[in-house]
């Protein structure tokens, strides 16, 4: 029984699965040769491919730039108070609201930008908060 199992513990993990994961691996180092990725540790790596994991969200909201708000609006500073209480996994859910990802890309994490915009609207009561995830901004109503 032993030897049954581990037959088919292996044919599970690695054998039936050998083929796809060939095809992907070609694929991958064709777009990403590996002598490129010999230079990363994991962890650098992984944080190359992922982003970062952890957001300073005083410098998130320094590199801010306002349209038809400035900073000292009552509605900016509201935002940001009510923002900064937030625990962590809900500002990491806005970010993923604002950008389509809750992480911020490794090449971006000191100039990360995006804009906070009113929208206009005649009655900005029956407006929700929302978001341009390719434009990266943010349209707040009053």
């Amino acid at each position: 029984r032993k030897e049954y199992v581990d037959l088919y513990v292996n044919y599970v993990f690695n054998e039936s699965v050998q083929k796809p994961f060939q095809d992907f691996m070609q694929g991958f180092l064709r777009g990403c040769p590996a002598r490129n990725w010999k230079m990363f540790l994991p962890v650098d790596l992984q944080v190359v491919l992922q982003g970062h994991p952890t957001v300073d969200w005083h410098l998130l909201e320094k590199n801010v730039e306002y349209r038809q708000y400035n900073k000292s609006d009552k509605t900016i500073k509201d935002f940001w108070n009510v923002f900064h209480e937030l625990p962590e996994e809900k500002k990491k859910m806005f970010l993923g609201f604002l950008s389509g990802s809750d992480r911020i890309p490794v090449y971006q994490l000191e100039c990360f930008r995006f804009y906070i915009v009113e929208p206009q609207a005649k009655n900005p009561d029956e407006l929700y908060p929302s978001a341009s995830t390719c434009s990266l901004i943010f349209y707040l109503p009053r």
